[in-house]
């Protein structure tokens, strides 16, 4: 049976091979690309879906088993699941944006009174854990998604996910 030519490069890239990730790169990002493209029909979101896919593989290489189809095969899976999660992210938001306003988030320039401090903190503190920390960094701490997504090493659609429904949660206590 012919070995996989990627193979080797994926192999070196799981021991922390940046040169052969590199050389992974670049015989595999045209049809990585072509496939978020596709999907994507935005360059931007593409170029985002592709980062996002090597930023995996690079973190998952040691996982790629053989008998479950080529390297490539193994990438594009990875570049499609992330494509998809831009695409959900997307549909999501162009349905049913929210607006600082509508999540309680405070935008005049006056300081919050201790009562509206008090409540903030108490729907805080009834969010998920893991909510609440997404949220923390995102809006206390000034963080993009993708800067959260790098600090707590999660996939972006998770942390995505975590913080939309944390605000939707903290938009829902507020009102009462």
């Amino acid at each position: 049976m012919k070995q996989d030519p990627m193979l080797s490069l994926l192999s070196a890239t799981a021991q922390g091979d940046k040169a052969a990730f590199a050389e992974l790169y670049q015989a595999s990002s045209k049809q990585l690309y072509a496939v978020s493209l596709k999907m994507l029909k935005r360059k931007e979101l593409a170029e985002e879906a592709l980062q996002e896919a090597y930023v995996r593989i690079w973190h998952n290489a040691s996982q790629y088993r053989a008998g479950k189809g080529t390297v490539l095969t193994w990438m594009i899976s990875i570049a499609r699941y992330r494509a998809l999660d831009i695409l959900r992210y997307h549909s999501v938001r162009k349905e049913e944006p929210l607006t600082d306003n509508e999540v309680g988030v405070q935008t005049s320039s006056e300081p919050m009174t201790e009562t509206q401090q008090g409540l903030l903190e108490k729907c805080m503190g009834a969010l998920d854990v893991q909510q609440r920390q997404a949220i923390h960094l995102a809006y206390f701490n000034g963080m993009s998604h993708h800067e959260v997504t790098a600090h707590l090493d999660l996939p972006l659609g998770t942390i995505k996910s975590w913080i939309r429904r944390g605000l939707l949660s903290l938009q829902r206590c507020l009102k009462l």
